[in-house]
């Protein structure tokens, strides 16, 4: 039995209540210091736990579950790679990042390389978090007008999908135009509590829906066509080894070079609770997931039972069964864990996009005669101007909807983040300077060079084709491109940074 549209909305309506009790609460006399920063004062425990509805999101609450039918559980070896690369963060670039004390982790790249480098990888993560978070939200976004709205006439006029995109994107700046981060860290554990919520009660319910003991579901999970983890072919996009080395690499980018994952991390008391933040953090994501993909195949299995047709999409597969097939108690759980990967999906990314063009880009925390009323002023602005870009893109992904969201985001995370793991290794890992002007050539070089090879690979080398590792191959391509650019001159060694030496 299909659930009600009103139902639906009271549950969307009754979520939103609470976040802006919490917003109203944490966002009480907040100044930019809190905004960017939460005055670093954030419980490791309460942003470890907020971490999870920022990084699963709708993209793993719909689109996970879906991809078990063409590629069964191998989507764990991604998720392998994922715990690899929180070790990495957690050892080696949170310990450089409070060492500097920074806002934006894109200053470091100001003070290895210079000014170009520190706006050069705040551009590529302002594209690639702005085309991320707009395929996350699209797609969460688009359930909710599939279901909700495109069944529900207003007076004979049907709400259109661009005017409910603006009225989330508009919910979503209300609870966080002022707070920033300092409200982010709590709206975000409110948020991972229903995501998770509604992970565990999905499996309940599709569990009760097939008759199953507390633990028949688990064999039937192993039991099915669909539970192979391991790819060993070498040649398919989803090898393990691509997957699994990719995926380390994917962390290290999307985490750990990322300002909207950082700048919580960031907000933490000392540096030992955000590394304890982050190795909880990588245990509880392997362990989600893997409940995803349970999910999926018990879908799978649930439909094939009662013979039933499913989507083409497979972003729809779970939305379909929970809203239309498996009664109200799921479909209710479904809207729980929906809501709050909607909301999730978007309300960090505006506070970390405007906190990075406002000090990587216009430089407000370099400007001394800049006051604390135009930084303020100028906060607002952009963080307004980021909704709207938002609000675009995804319009722009509604206008040409494909398949699985969750292979959009990883590819733009392939080809954005690539530049951004070049700079950083190479700001890290050598002692060289470059002239200034070469670095976003460089970067936007290394890109272009990895789109030809990955329509020139399976021609050139016998069906080859790549998956995950192109991330590792742009970034590659622009440590060496770095390395061969004209240095800027002789240099010394100073802890992590490089500073020219004395004439």
């Amino acid at each position: 039995m299909a659930i009600s549209p009103a139902v639906i909305l009271t549950c969307v309506g009754g979520y939103f209540a609470f976040l802006l009790g919490i917003a109203w609460y944490t966002g009480r006399n907040a100044g930019n210091a809190a905004y960017f920063l939460g005055n670093r004062s954030s419980p490791w425990y309460v942003v470890a736990f907020g971490l999870i509805g920022d990084s699963l999101s709708g993209v793993t609450f719909i689109s996970v579950p879906g991809v078990v039918r063409t590629g069964g559980f191998s989507y764990l070896q991604v998720v392998l790679g994922y715990a690899i690369g929180y070790l990495v963060i957690a050892q080696v670039l949170l310990p450089l990042y409070y060492r500097l004390g920074l806002t934006s982790i894109y200053t470091y790249l100001e003070r290895r390389l210079g000014l170009a480098a520190q706006k050069t990888g705040s551009a590529f993560f302002l594209v690639s978090r702005l085309l991320g978070a707009a395929a996350r939200l699209y797609l969460a976004a688009g359930i909710v007008q599939r279901f909700v709205f495109d069944r529900v006439a207003l007076g004979g006029w049907r709400v259109p999908f661009w005017l409910s995109v603006t009225v989330i994107i508009g919910l979503i700046l209300v609870y966080t135009y002022r707070g920033g981060i300092k409200t982010l860290v709590w709206t975000d554990t409110f948020q991972s509590t229903f995501l998770l919520l509604g992970l565990v009660l999905s499996v309940v319910a599709i569990v009760r829906a097939l008759n199953l003991g507390p633990w028949e579901w688990v064999e039937v999970v192993h039991a099915s066509e669909y539970s192979r983890v391991f790819v060993w072919d070498w040649a398919p996009a989803n090898s393990v080894w691509k997957e699994v080395v990719g995926g380390a690499f994917i962390a290290i980018c999307m985490t750990g070079l990322d300002q909207n994952m950082m700048q919580k991390n960031l907000s933490c008391r000392s540096l030992v609770e955000a590394q304890r933040n982050i190795h909880w953090f990588s245990v509880i994501v392997v362990l989600v997931n893997l409940l995803f993909l349970a999910l999926g195949a018990l879908l799978y299995h649930y439909a094939s039972v009662r013979g039933l047709v499913l989507p083409e999409r497979t972003d729809l597969v779970f939305p379909t069964l929970a809203l239309e097939h498996l009664g109200g108690f799921a479909a209710i759980v479904f809207l729980l864990g929906l809501t709050a990967a909607t909301f999730s999906s978007a309300d960090s990314v505006l506070t970390t996009l405007t906190t990075s063009f406002c000090i990587d880009i216009l430089g407000t925390e370099r400007r001394a005669e800049m006051t604390e009323a135009t930084r303020t002023r100028l906060r607002h602005v952009f963080h307004l101007i980021f909704a709207l870009l938002l609000l675009g893109a995804i319009l722009v992904f509604e206008a040409r909807a494909g398949s699985a969201v969750i292979g959009l985001v990883l590819k733009i995370a392939n080809y954005t983040y690539g530049p951004l793991l070049g700079l950083f290794a190479f700001g890290i890992l050598t002692r060289r300077s470059v002239q200034g002007h070469w670095v976003p050539v460089v970067a936007v070089v290394a890109p272009i060079l990895c789109a030809v090879l990955e329509v020139k690979a399976p021609i050139w080398w016998d069906g080859y084709r790549m998956g995950n590792e192109l991330l590792i191959l742009n970034g590659l391509l622009t440590f060496v491109g770095l390395w061969l650019v004209p240095a800027k001159g002789s240099e010394r060694r100073v802890g992590d940074l490089t500073r020219r030496a004395p004439a």
